[in-house]
């Protein structure tokens, strides 16, 4: 065991990450066997610490959920956490997403805020082909802190509720939608051109990236929060 990380031979844990970051490392499960995962898993359990893995492979499923009870699997997220410490809750994050297609990256984005601490509420369908469904919650979208917004297609909703809040806003395109739609290449360029200030963007379908972003933001100890 290195002071810094744990050397497993085909990964080395970041044990120092919570130092540094203020929350473990996340493990990415996308690509990884499940005697990798498993190992993990344990080193995780023996040392108590808080684990949150994201992109679990659908045929790991049964698994995961049978085998590691004491943790909660996501099953449209695909992300499993294990909080053997407490996670104290604070701030308050809203999550809204265009069409029915995004609810698995907003729900990653979801269980990404709920195990770094934040208060978060999620609204779903929300998107610009029915813009009265959108405007039912602009006063809720004003009182939270931060908001992620989620997209594919045209990725328009952004730059919408970028026009309506000074709230910031974390933009997140997704791949749903046909050809034209590049697997959300254009939705992502569609949201980097927004002319409504106030909105980053992360990459493709990565509500990891956004919950993550978000809760640096949230947290009471952060640079933003301390300043307000």
């Amino acid at each position: 065991m290195n002071q810094t990380y744990c050397d497993l031979g085909f990964a080395k844990i970041d044990s120092s990450r919570q130092t540094r970051k203020g929350f473990p490392e996340v493990i990415y499960g996308q690509g990884k066997t499940l005697e990798q995962l498993t190992t993990i898993l344990q080193l995780y359990q023996e040392s108590q610490t808080n684990l949150f893995i994201t992109r679990i492979p659908e045929h790991f499923e049964a698994i995961i959920k049978n085998e590691w009870t004491a943790g909660r699997y996501n099953c449209v997220a695909k992300t499993f956490t294990y909080t053997p410490i407490p996670v104290q809750t604070f701030g308050d994050v809203v999550i809204i997403s265009a069409g029915t297609s995004d609810i698995p990256v907003a729900e990653e984005a979801k269980e990404t805020l709920a195990v770094m601490g934040n208060g978060v509420e999620v609204i779903y369908d929300c998107g610009v082909a029915g813009l009265h469904r959108l405007l039912d919650h602009v006063e809720r979208l004003r009182q939270a802190r931060v908001v992620i917004v989620i997209a594919g297609m045209d990725g328009a909703l952004p730059s919408v509720v970028g026009g309506l809040i000074a709230t910031p806003i974390i933009a997140v395109p997704t791949s749903a939608g046909y050809g034209a739609s590049f697997q959300g290449v254009s939705a992502l360029l569609a949201m980097l051109n927004t002319c409504a200030p106030g909105v980053v963007v992360v990459n493709i379908d990565n509500g990891f990236g956004a919950g993550y972003f978000a809760s640096s933001i949230n947290r009471p100890e952060s640079p933003i929060q301390k300043k307000s």
